[in-house]
Order: structure tokens, then sequence, then C-alpha cells
């Protein structure tokens, strides 16, 4: 089974492609799975005043839950398409956030760290907001928000969970151990948390050229026994399952054989076979 639980598309603005072009492309290369993911729309900022195209306005929520779940039984016996959200973890917003998960029937919801305050540390048109920060500090500022993500219990699995890295920003090789102690206070609270991580393998394309999160980081989920998923955060449907090969090679090297998957807020595990 061929599964991509991560997909972006063009209600959130920086995506292209329609809804039912990601599942007939997922026809087309052999998914089985299909999770269909768009951004959570912005609570902590105006829309109109931040940066431009991050996320799906507000009244185009209960438009995709629509669209998405009709797609699902339109398209039931040639693939299995599971309908999520990537809801942004935002500290002092869990109220609203909640609201929003808690208000659709979602098969799955993906928990991601995205914005730090105001600032998106994921986007390309804010990285002059590394510029003369403590780099260790900010991933310290990171991580404690992936942690308290964790333990929200409101999402199903979390999300890149290193994409502080995506622009090649990272702590000095003298604070390895120091940022190795945030990685791992992240992991025990999605250990105690009762949920996944994904890999996620759009990290390759990316300034960081490493998938998300680090084999590192990775390999301490695994001796945790944390379950994973894979998902290629396509926002183009020609990007689908991009580089998932080498994300489940990876994962095979490193002894998985079984992936998450996700339906009606359920977990249930699926055999991972090595790549012919």
């Amino acid at each position: 089974m061929l599964i991509d639980y991560h997909t972006h598309h063009e209600r959130c603005g920086h995506a292209v492609g329609a809804l039912e072009d990601y599942i007939r492309r997922g026809i087309e290369i052999g998914l089985s799975q299909l999770g269909v993911s768009d951004h959570m729309p912005l609570l902590h900022v105006d829309p109109a005043a931040y940066y431009p195209e991050m996320a799906m306005p507000m009244e185009e929520l209960p438009r995709y839950v629509e669209e998405a779940f009709r797609l699902k039984e339109k398209y039931r016996g040639q693939i299995d398409v599971r309908v999520g959200l990537e809801g942004d973890y935002i500290e002092g917003w869990e109220e609203q956030i909640e609201r929003i998960i808690t208000a659709y029937p979602w098969d799955y919801v993906i928990g991601s760290v995205h914005f730090l305050g105001e600032w998106d540390v994921s986007d390309f048109r804010q990285v002059h907001n590394w510029e003369g920060k403590d780099v260790f500090a900010v991933y310290a500022q990171y991580y404690d928000a992936v942690t308290k993500a964790a333990q929200t219990g409101f999402y199903d699995f979390l999300g890149h969970l290193d994409v502080i890295k995506r622009f090649g920003y990272k702590p000095g090789p003298e604070l390895e151990q120091e940022t190795i102690e945030l990685e791992r206070r992240a992991l025990a609270a999605v250990k105690e948390a009762g949920i996944a991580i994904e890999l996620n393998a759009s990290g390759l394309s990316k300034p960081c050229a490493e998938m998300f999160p680090s084999e590192r980081i990775l390999q301490a989920a695994i001796e945790m026994g944390i379950p994973l998923t894979v998902g290629s955060d396509a926002h183009d449907p020609q990007k689908l399952s991009e580089h998932l090969d080498q994300a489940r090679t990876l994962l095979y090297k490193l002894g998985v054989r079984e992936l998450a998957t996700f339906e009606g807020r359920r977990r249930s595990m699926i055999p991972l076979e090595a790549d012919k």
C-alpha cells in the first residue's frame, strides 16, 4: 500500500491544483490512500494585513470540508481519500484551534508549528527574521512550542517536526547535546500523548536538503516506539508523493515495518514493505 498524508491545494493560496487534480494524480501513480490536509485559516494575525497567500480564508473552510468529503465518496473504490487538516499550533490560541478541530468530522489533524509569534519560520519571505537572532534560542522556543502542541491532545500526528532547520539555520556543533535535549523533550511529549509523527520528504528540495525530521530524530522516535506516517507536503499535483520512495527506504533501513494511517480520528497500522 502506498500512502501520502500531507498535501496542499489551491485554496491555501500558495499551492496549485484543485483537490480533484490531486485525487486523479493519486490514482494515476497508484496511491492506495491520499490524505488531503490543507492549512487551517489564520487565527492570530489579520489576513488582510499579513503576508498574502498563507492559508485558506475562514469562509472557505466549510467549502473545503464539503468538497473533500464529496470527492472521498466519488472516488471510493479507486482511491481511499482521507480528509484532514494541517492545524497550526499557536500558543495562546488553543481555544480557537480546538473549536475548528472539533467542528468537522476530520479523518486526521496534523499538528504543525509554523509560527513563533507572528513569524512564520517556514516562509521564505520571512527569512530576514533570523538576522541578529541567537539560533539556539530560536530552536529552544520552537521545540517548546512543538512540546506544547503534543500536549494539547488536539492532533493525530505532528508534521515536519524539525522544520525550523528549513533554511539551513542550525545551532553550532558546540551546542549539539543541548539541541538533542530539545529534540528528545519534544519526542517525549509525543510519546506521552500517544500520537504519531510524520516523515515529511519535502525537506529534500529545501535549502536544508534533508527530510523532516532528521535521521537522528527519526532514530530516537523509533527507539521510543512512536508511530510514523509519511507525507510529501506536495503543493502541486505533479509533486504528489515526491521523494516518498526515499522516505520509505530510509524507514525500512531503520527497522520500521509499519506505517500509521488515519480515519475518523482513529489510527491503524499498515505494513511497510521495502521498495522494489
